[in-house]
């Protein structure tokens, strides 16, 4: 969250190389963001990726989005968009989503600990 707001916080945030959009971009950043939300409601690396907790991470992790366009209101050059929030909050779902899945596969082939 903290680098985020370091880049929301710039007039003019560097731009994205090649082809790749602004809202890409939110994505994928969003993913991370939702992806280290939902491993951190879990406890950390031992804890399961529950759907309680990747809906968490998904709120959590999207109302930060909207906190983070509302800062930008007062950013010089930049603007409160809601495509930004809506891209922000599908990164967070894809990123939490994707840990979520990992969690059900990881559980699924783990072997029983036998004495």
């Amino acid at each position: 969250m903290a680098v985020i707001f370091g880049f929301s916080s710039l007039s003019r945030p560097p731009q994205p190389p090649g082809g790749i959009s602004n809202y890409t971009v939110h994505v994928a950043v969003y993913a991370g963001l939702g992806l280290l939300t939902a491993r951190a409601l879990a406890a950390g690396f031992s804890g399961d990726v529950t759907r309680r907790v990747v809906g968490g991470a998904v709120l959590i992790s999207s109302i930060y989005g909207v906190t983070d366009e509302i800062h930008q209101l007062f950013v010089p050059d930049r603007t409160f968009e809601l495509l930004d929030i809506g891209a922000d909050a599908i990164g967070a779902l894809v990123g939490a989503s994707a840990l979520g899945a990992w969690s059900i596969i990881r559980r699924r082939f783990e072997t029983p600990d036998v004495l």
